[in-house]
């Protein structure tokens, strides 16, 4: 029989509320004010490029998002980008970091139903003030018994929080989208790994299924969490 379960942890976007929407808009946005220096798909491949590498340096979130887009356009233009052009680009960073918080169907209530009887934890990569601001707006900061705002997910990462807040990765369980970040990692440290696809996922974030793992779940959607918890025990 499988340990029993003692701690839940969460990923926050895209699992609890929308995030990768409105970096979708905002891409959008930005191919529109280069549009006559490239084809929309070569200026996406590029920013991605460019979000790859720097990721070691800005890490996370919104703000690497619009440096990445400035450096882009400073790169497609050769230099001659108008200055108006990385205004507008500020301009889209700034409100993407003023959205408001939308949270996605069932999160609430599986957080509810759960809290009080596992240990509730946010494991969250980003920024750190974007990530504590969405989790204020949102309204869920109350259901959480601790909040983890890391620079990667990694099994070593799963190892450490789910020791320091329960009982170690054997009577864990993470529950994200990502297979990437919150999946396979959480599993390879020895919890569960419990998969609930969002329809937009970042390209940096795919990953296989791991089908074969004994501890890999996958849901429609968060409504079906409780079942799954209270089946495992």
């Amino acid at each position: 029989m499988a340990p029993p379960l003692s701690t839940i942890g969460f990923d926050a976007d895209d699992t609890l509320w929308q995030n990768e929407h409105f970096y979708r808009l905002t891409e959008e946005h930005f191919t529109s004010l280069l549009a006559e220096h490239g084809e929309r798909e070569v200026l996406s491949s590029r920013l991605l490029e460019a979000e790859r590498r720097n990721l070691g340096l800005y890490g996370y979130g919104i703000k690497g998002f619009t440096l990445s887009m400035i450096e882009t356009a400073i790169e497609i233009t050769e230099g001659r980008v108008p200055v108006a052009v990385i205004e507008r680009i500020l301009a889209a960073g700034r409100e993407m970091l003023n959205h408001p918080v939308e949270t996605l169907p069932h999160a609430r209530e599986a957080l509810e139903r759960l809290a009080g009887r596992y240990r509730i934890v946010l494991i969250t990569k980003g920024d750190l003030f974007d990530q504590e601001r969405k989790l204020a707006q949102s309204g869920l900061g109350d259901l959480f018994d601790a909040v983890e705002i890391v620079s990667e997910k990694s099994p070593a990462t799963y190892e450490r929080l789910f020791a320091r807040h329960g009982d170690g990765p054997e009577h864990s369980m993470m529950v994200g989208n990502s297979l990437k970040s919150d999946i396979v990692p959480a599993i390879a440290a020895g919890s569960w790994g419990v998969y609930v696809p969002h329809a937009l996922t970042w390209a940096l974030e795919h990953a296989e299924e791991p089908v074969s793992a004994a501890r890999f779940r996958r849901l429609a959607h968060l409504g079906e969490l409780v079942d799954l918890v209270e089946a495992i025990g």
